[in-house]
């Protein structure tokens, strides 16, 4: 880091020593293992008693802590501001700028839902701005988890099993809203398996006639058990299920790029 000059401002010379503090902090982030102070100095090309007193600062906030080597990790308490911060920040409202890219992009109406027992509930939704024709599907609306794409995605991560699945679905009757549902057990035990196997889930008018959708897992919250579902949903006559299966990966990026 460039050293302020001794005829620098005092407002500048505190600005420097905050940045030198943000950067020592960020080399902290990129060491899970931990790293030593000269070994700290040489990646700031910093004086070892200026690097000191930053991480000094850091360790009176707990943002820096030391263990038994003398090196040096983040600490406790900024695991727990960001983590509390990521936690806090609304699932909908950090999902909402991929649900815009895919409704543009497909001119359809995207989604985003959690699984609550045997139902989705729709947290968010975009509809495209040149879309005539738009889905009744609104926001705190549920549907059957069985036979919708994001019900299907977030029931296989649930559901680890065949047994699992057997044992969910003998907790009621599965609704039949169209011809194309499946409601026999063994049915939904192969597609989940399937759904598990491809990282993507469809529905071909097993909701509603006329209606299909590809679903993704989203993973705002943890990198293995995904927060929720993003689907889009379209008009069978004007976007047909083939045209978003052949597009999965491109769905998949824009939802992953989401954090």
């Amino acid at each position: 880091m460039i050293e302020p000059s001794p005829d620098s401002p005092p407002g500048e010379e505190r600005l420097v020593g905050s940045d030198r503090v943000l950067v020592v902090l960020r080399v902290l982030a990129e060491r899970p293992e931990g790293v030593g102070l000269e070994e700290m100095a040489k990646a700031l090309d910093s004086p070892k008693p200026t690097v000191h007193r930053a991480l000094a600062a850091l360790r009176r906030a707990g943002f820096a802590i030391q263990d038994g080597r003398g090196r040096y990790l983040l600490g406790d308490e900024f695991l727990r501001l960001a983590f509390t911060h990521h936690e806090a920040r609304p699932d909908h409202a950090r999902i909402r700028p991929a649900l815009e890219r895919l409704a543009n992009r497909f001119g359809e109406t995207a989604h985003y839902a959690v699984l609550d027992r045997r139902e989705v509930v729709y947290r968010a939704k975009v509809d495209s701005p040149s879309g005539a024709v738009r889905l009744s599907s609104t926001v705190g609306g549920r549907n059957p988890a069985h036979n919708t794409g994001v019900g299907k995605v977030l029931l296989a991560w649930a559901l680890p099993d065949d047994d699992a699945v057997r044992a969910w679905a003998a907790e009621g009757p599965l609704s039949r809203p169209t011809r194309r549902t499946k409601v026999a057990v063994e049915e939904l035990c192969a597609e989940l398996a399937t759904v598990r196997e491809l990282g993507y889930a469809v529905d071909d008018q097993e909701n509603e006639e006329g209606v299909n959708c590809l679903a993704v897992p989203a993973f705002l919250t943890s990198s293995v058990v995904p927060s929720g579902a993003v689907s889009v949903s379209a008009l069978a006559y004007r976007t047909p299920l083939a045209d978003l299966v052949a597009a999965v990966a491109e769905i998949r990026d824009i939802v992953a790029e989401t954090r």
